[in-house]
C-alpha cells in the first residue's frame, strides 16, 4: 500500500500523532487518551527520557526521515506503535547520532524478557499458518516489521557494550538473539522468515557478532561454542558468511592455544568422523573450504591453504597435504610455490628422491632465478641423506652466490650445508693428501659459517664437533661438545651421545657414563634410545657385560612400549618410525653379541631370532650369526653368514672385515683376494683400527711384502684404536636427520 493511499485512510493527522508520541518520549510528558492507539500498553515514559530533548533537536534530518518511515511501517501493520517500539526507534536515533551511552539508556528501558517472549509467539504461529496454509490461527501479536525492529534494538544495545568495553555484558545480549530465534524456530530458519532481508541482516550479523565478543571477554569456550552453534544450526545463512565462520573458526582452534573438547553432534550418523581435537576440527573446516571452492561456491583465498598446511604438518600428515595440493586446479596456486610445497610434504614423509625430483624440475626452470630456499632445501636432502653429494654442494654454492651478503643467517646455512657435503666428499676420496685437504676445507667451512651467524647455531657447533671428532682432534671435539650442550641447556639428546663418545675416545669412561647418567635424568623415557645404547657400549668396554644387558633388556623395553603406544597415537614421520625400528634391530645385534662373548648360544640365537622378525634381509643380523658361527668354531657357516651380510649390503665394513679375517684363518684363498677385502673396509671407512691391524697381519705373514707396509698399517691400527670411541660419532642417519638444520 502506497504511503499516500494509507495517509488517507487512517487520516492527515498520523504523521503529526507520530511527532507527538516522539516527543512525549524525549520530553517525559502523558499523551491524551484520544491521541493513544487501542494498545493495553502506554506510550508513556519515564523521568530520565527527558535528557534527551536537546540532542534530538540537532539530529540530521535524513537519520529522522529514516526513522518517521520506520515508525510509519509499524503503523502501517499493526494501527499502533506501542511504547517497546518507539523505544527501539528512539534508541537507534541515537545509536546512529554516535551517543552510544545515551542509546543504551533507552535501550535498557526495553523489557527484553516480555518482547523475546512476544517474539517467539509471532514467529512460531507465523512458521505453523505456513506450513498448514490456514488463517484460522489466532493472529501474531506482532507484525514482521515490529519483530525486525525490535531485534534490531537488542543487536544495537550489544553494539553499544561492544563500544564502551562491556564485552560479557555484550555477549549474553547478543546471545538472547540467536536464543529467541533458535527456540522459537528449532528446526532453523524458513525461507518466509528469512525473506525479511532486514531480519536476515540482522542475524546474519549476530551470528558473526557472538564469537568475537566472547573473544573480547577472554571467555575461550565459549567461543567455541559459538563458532558451533553458528555452523551446526540452519540460520539460513549466505555462503559467504558461512565461508568466513568457518574460516575464523579454523583460525581459532589452530592459534588460540585452548583445547576444545569433541563436538556433540545432535544428529550423527554412524560412523561418521567425530574430530578428537582441535587440529582435527581445523582441518575438517579448511577441508570443507576446498570443496565449496573446488564446486565454485566461494570465491579462492590462498590464507585457506596456509593454514591447511600448518595444520596438517603440524598433525605430521604430510602426505595428506601434498594430495591437497595436487588436487588443487592448475593457475591458483603458482608453479614455484606448488612445487615448493610438494617437495616439503615429501621430504617430511621421508620420501627423499621424490622431493629431491621436484625441486630438481623447479631449479632446472630459468624462469626462477631466484630460487635461495629451494637450493638451500635440495642441498640439504642431500646432506642429511648422503645421496647425490656432488649435486647438493652445487646447490649450495648456486645459493651463496644468489645471496651475495644480502642475508648473513642463510649464507651460515649455505656455508653448513656445503660443510657437511664436502666432509661426506672427503670420506670417499682415495687419495690421502686429497683427503687431508678436503677435511682442512670443512673445517673452514663450518667455522666460516659458526662466525656468519648473528647468534650461535646449534647445529653449526654440533657439526663442527663431530667432523672434529672424526679428524681424531679429540680436544677441539670436545671444547665444541661443551659449548653446545652450554648453549642447547641440555635439551638435545645427540649433544649428550656426542660429548660421551667423545670423552669415549680419550678413554675416559667413567666421565662419559656420568654424562650419559645426567642425560638420562633430564631426558624423558620414550627419548632415551641412543642414550641407553651408548651406556651399555661404555659398560661393556669397561668389562661390565651384565651392567650392559641390563641396559639392553630396559632399552628394548622402552622401544616396545612406545611403539605400540604411538601405533594407536599420533602419526610419526615416516624417518622417525624408521629410527625405532633400526634402534631395536641393533639393540638385539648388540645384546646377541654380548651373549656370544659369554658362550651363552641360545640367548645368542634367541636374540638373532627377534631381529629377524623386524627385518628378515639385514646385513648386521647376518654379521652378527657369522660372530656366533665363528665363536662356536664353525668358521665354514661363519664365512657363509658373512657373505650373506656381503649380498644383502656390499659396502658392510665389518663384515668385509671379518670375512678377510675367516678367509686367512681358513688360507684356502689367495693373499690379494684376501687383502682385496680388507683394502676395501679401509676405502669405505679408513678410521676402521680392525681393518688396519688384519692388513698388517696379511702383509706380515706374506713374504712377498715389506716389512715397512706391515709397520705402517699396526702404526695406523694403534693410533685409531687409542682414539676410538665405543659407538661411531655419527648418529643413526634417521635420528640425525630429525635433528639436523
Amino acid at each position: 500500500m502506497r504511503l499516500k493511499s494509507w495517509i488517507k485512510r487512517w487520516g492527515p493527522g498520523i504523521k503529526g500523532r507520530f511527532w507527538k508520541m516522539m516527543k512525549c518520549i524525549r520530553s517525559g510528558e502523558q499523551l491524551r487518551l484520544e491521541d493513544m492507539a487501542s494498545s493495553s500498553e502506554s506510550l508513556a515514559t519515564r523521568d530520565y527520557s527527558a535528557s534527551y530533548s536537546s540532542r534530538a533537536a540537532e539530529a540530521d534530518m535524513k537519520v529522522e526521515n529514516s526513522n518517521i518511515e520506520e515508525a510509519e511501517s509499524s503503523l502501517r501493520e499493526s494501527g499502533y506503535l506501542n511504547y517497546e517500539e518507539a523505544r527501539a526507534l528512539l534508541g537507534r536515533l541515537e545509536f546512529q547520532k554516535g551517543n552510544i551511552e545515551a542509546a543504551l539508556h533507552v535501550f535498557e528501558g526495553i523489557d527484553i524478557t516480555s518482547v523475546t517472549s512476544k517474539i517467539k509467539i509471532s514467529l512460531s504461529r507465523r512458521c505453523e499458518q505456513n506450513r498448514r496454509r490456514s488463517q484460522s490461527d489466532a493472529v501474531p501479536p506482532m507484525s514482521m516489521h515490529a519483530i525486525s525492529l525490535l531485534l534490531e534494538a537488542i543487536y544495537l544495545k550489544v553494539k553499544s557494550l561492544q563500544g564502551l568495553g562491556r564485552f560479557e555484558e555484550a555477549a549474553q545480549s547478543c546471545k538472547v538473539i540467536l536464543d529467541t530465534l533458535e527456540s522459537a524456530l528449532p528446526e532453523g530458519i524458513p525461507e518466509s522468515v528469512s525473506a525479511d532481508w532486514k531480519l536476515q541482516d540482522i542475524l546474519n550479523k549476530a551470528v558473526e557478532l557472538l564469537p568475537e565478543l566472547w573473544k573480547l571477554a577472554g571467555s575461550l569456550q565459549e567461543v567455541i561454542l559459538s563458532y558451533r552453534r553458528a555452523l551446526l544450526y540452519n540460520w539460513n545463512l549466505n555462503m559467504e558468511t558461512t565461508a568466513k565462520i568457518e574460516k575464523e573458526f579454523a583460525v581459532f582452534l589452530l592459534y588460540s592455544g585452548s583445547d576444545a573438547s569433541p563436538p556433540n553432534l545432535r544428529s550423527q550418523v554412524d560412523g561418521s568422523f567425530v574430530p578428537r581435537n582441535n587440529i582435527e576440527e581445523a582441518i575438517l573446516l579448511l577441508l570443507v573450504l576446498l570443496r565449496k571452492f573446488a564446486a565454485k561456491k566461494i570465491e579462492w583465498d590462498p590464507t585457506i591453504m596456509y593454514h591447511l598446511s600448518f595444520a596438517l604438518s603440524v598433525s605430521g600428515e604430510q602426505r595428506a597435504l601434498a594430495h591437497q595440493v595436487e588436487e588443487l586446479l592448475p593457475g591458483i596456486m603458482e608453479r614455484r610455490e606448488r612445487y615448493s610445497i610438494l617437495a616439503l610434504c615429501y621430504h617430511g614423509e621421508g620420501e627423499e628422491i621424490i622431493a629431491l625430483n621436484l625441486l630438481r624440475n623447479l631449479l632446472n626452470n630459468r624462469e626462477n632465478p631466484d630460487c635461495v630456499l629451494e637450493l638451500l632445501l635440495a642441498s640439504k636432502i642431500c646432506a642429511t641423506n648422503m645421496i647425490c653429494v656432488d649435486e647438493g654442494i652445487t646447490y649450495a654454492c648456486k645459493a651463496l652466490s644468489q645471496l651475495r651478503g644480502r642475508c648473513k643467517q642463510m649464507a651460515s646455512v649455505a656455508n653448513c650445508l656445503q660443510g657437511i657435503l664436502l666432509s661426506a666428499q672427503a670420506r670417499s676420496v682415495a687419495s690421502d693428501s686429497e683427503r687431508i685437504s678436503k677435511q682442512t676445507e670443512v673445517l673452514e667451512v663450518l667455522e666460516s659459517a659458526e662466525t656468519m651467524m648473528r647468534e650461535r647455531d646449534p647445529s653449526i657447533i654440533f657439526y663442527l664437533s663431530l667432523e672434529n671428532a672424526e679428524q681424531r682432534k679429540l680436544d677441539a671435539a670436545l671444547y665444541h661438545a661443551k659449548q653446545l650442550l652450554k648453549l642447547e641447556a641440555g635439551s638435545n639428546v645427540r649433544s649428550y651421545v656426542l660429548m660421551a663418545r667423545i670423552l669415549s675416545a680419550q678413554k675416559r669412561y667413567v666421565d662419559a657414563e656420568d654424562v650419559i647418567n645426567a642425560a638420562l635424568d633430564q631426558t624423558g623415557k620414550w627419548d632415551q634410545g641412543e642414550l641407553l645404547r651408548t651406556k651399555a657400549k661404555l659398560q661393556i668396554a669397561q668389562g661390565q657385560l651384565q651392567n650392559a644387558i641390563d641396559t639392553y633388556i630396559n632399552l628394548l623395553a622402552i622401544v616396545q612400549v612406545r611403539t605400540k603406544s604411538l601405533c594407536s597415537g599420533k602419526k610419526l614421520p615416516k624417518n622417525w618410525r624408521n629410527s625405532d625400528r633400526s634402534l631395536e634391530m641393533e639393540t638385539w645385534h648388540d645384546l646377541a653379541n654380548v651373549y656370544t662373548s659369554l658362550s651363552k648360544w641360545r640367548d645368542a640365537e634367541a636374540c638373532l631370532s627377534k631381529s629377524k622378525i623386524i627385518s628378515p634381509y639385514s646385513a648386521s643380523r647376518w654379521h652378527s650369526t657369522g660372530l656366533l658361527y665363528e665363536a662356536k668354531g664353525l668358521h665354514q657357516e661363519a664365512l657363509k653368514a658373512f657373505r650373506e651380510a656381503l649380498d644383502v649390503e656390499p659396502n658392510h665394513v665389518p663384515s668385509l672385515v671379518s670375512t678377510a679375517c675367516v678367509l686367512r684363518r681358513l688360507g684356502s684363498q689367495s693373499i690379494p683376494i684376501i687383502r682385496s677385502f680388507l683394502t676395501d673396509a679401509i676405502r669405505l671407512d679408513k678410521t676402521n683400527h680392525s681393518a688396519w691391524y688384519n692388513l698388517g697381519l696379511l702383509y706380515k705373514a706374506d713374504v712377498s711384502a715389506s716389512a715397512l707396509e706391515a709397520v705402517e698399517c699396526f702404526e695406523a691400527a694403534v693410533f685409531l684404536e687409542d682414539s676410538a670411541p665405543v659407538e661411531s660419532f655419527r648418529l643413526q642417519p634417521d635420528l640425525e636427520a630429525h635433528s639436523a638444520l
